[in-house]
């Protein structure tokens, strides 16, 4: 009974990651829309996009109090229908102060979903005894490119954002309250596998040890950020696409990243987490230098497919070097890393925004590739040192907690 209930909050949960792809995917690869629809200027644009990952660093930071005195199960079960519904606010409103309101929402309920969806699938990856984070994100992917799939029907159509949005939202609320009845806490999971011998409760983590792979991610989610929401506007604006083409580059960039995903364990265990993040770095920044220089719609396709290959294998093998750095304290340490993802959103978004109206958004292209190849600077740092992952709960064969 007990090993079933862990079955059912495993497919809950990838539910989640699955409804929060879809959820981000609509949101970002229709901003052109949300644009046209607000009459946002291209100078006010970088300040709403900065926004939500700020909010949602606010809405991480009240998620891990919150957890002190409610499960992560509940802020996730409500936060979930939160981001939602403020999904389809940004199609609802008129004036530029109502979708100010409502991607206020979106952003702090995203950071709420965030940290409660990663805190429930690291309890039950410490369960489970594998890595098992892998096949939750893998989920997101799928998600995104539902999300863009549908986004790309919704331009070609020419439907309004809140009729693209409403049939989604009626289908993907119900179902993951639904599902929410599943959800599976620490405590529960703990219950089931309690402490193993030998595995120390965190002890603290030492930042400066961490700050390598804290800056990788960073500039990973620098480049991310770029992409998904930058990607849109770059093929319709500078490479002369339709709206409706301004929606595949994203959605192609999810597919490679679930690509990538569904072989990169293979890379790790034959050339080592070194070689794969190396090789990862390199295709990603070739993938920019070919954004940046396209001549069409097609090279410029080219070059997001290539972003996709790179970036997806270095953010995963990012938290799988945290966990095998701090042994003792792998949750404490991933969690740690995880808020650098915000900071390299919360940077990406106005920076390549900034030098594109300054500068070009060609130009702006090259700074997220020379930022990402500072990770083959840091890339000795995600080299394996024996039976040190995850505190003795894993094997050393296990190269991925993300």
């Amino acid at each position: 009974m007990t090993d079933t209930r862990l079955r059912h909050g495993r497919a809950s949960l990838g539910l989640s990651f699955f409804t929060q792809g879809v959820a981000f995917a609509l949101l970002v690869t229709r901003l052109p829309a949300v644009q046209d629809r607000y009459g946002i200027s291209d100078g006010l644009l970088p300040v709403f996009l900065a926004a939500v990952p700020i909010l949602a660093g606010v809405g991480s930071v009240t998620t891990e109090q919150l957890v002190k005195r409610i499960p992560p199960s509940v802020v996730l079960r409500w936060s979930q229908p939160v981001v939602l519904l403020a999904l389809l606010g940004v199609g609802a409103g008129r004036e530029v102060w109502q979708v100010a309101v409502a991607l206020g929402v979106f952003g702090l309920a995203v950071g709420a979903l965030d940290a409660s969806m990663n805190m429930l699938g690291v309890s039950l990856q410490r369960t489970y005894g594998r890595s098992i984070m892998l096949g939750f994100h893998a989920t997101y992917s799928l998600g995104g490119i539902v999300g863009a799939s549908l986004a790309w029907v919704g331009a070609h159509w020419e439907l309004s954002l809140f009729v693209s949005y409403l049939p989604v939202v009626a289908v993907l609320l119900p179902a993951a309250l639904i599902g929410s009845r599943w959800y599976v806490d620490g405590a529960v999971a703990s219950a089931v596998a309690p402490v193993r011998a030998g595995e120390k409760r965190a002890p603290g983590v030492g930042f400066k040890l961490l700050l390598p792979l804290c800056l990788v991610m960073t500039f990973a989610y620098i480049g991310d950020s770029t992409v998904s929401n930058w990607s849109a506007k770059y093929l319709q604006d500078v490479l002369g696409s339709s709206e409706q083409t301004a929606t595949l580059p994203y959605n192609i960039y999810m597919v490679t990243t679930l690509l990538g995903r569904a072989v990169g364990d293979l890379g790790v265990r034959r050339f080592g987490a070194v070689a794969v993040v190396r090789c990862g770095t390199v295709v990603a920044a070739a993938g920019f230098g070919v954004v940046a220089v396209a001549p069409g719609v097609g090279v410029g396709m080219l070059g997001f497919t290539m972003l996709g290959l790179g970036l997806c294998v270095i953010v995963p093998q990012t938290f799988a070097a945290a966990g095998r750095m701090f042994p003792g304290a792998s949750d404490a340490a991933i969690a740690r890393i995880n808020v650098f993802n915000y900071v390299g959103f919360l940077v990406g978004a106005p920076l390549v925004g900034a030098l594109g109206d300054a500068w070009s958004y060609r130009g702006a292209m090259l700074v997220p590739m020379v930022l990402v190849l500072v990770t083959l600077v840091y890339a000795q740092s995600f080299a394996a040192e024996g039976d040190r992952y995850g505190g003795g709960h894993e094997r050393a064969r296990t190269v991925d907690v993300g």
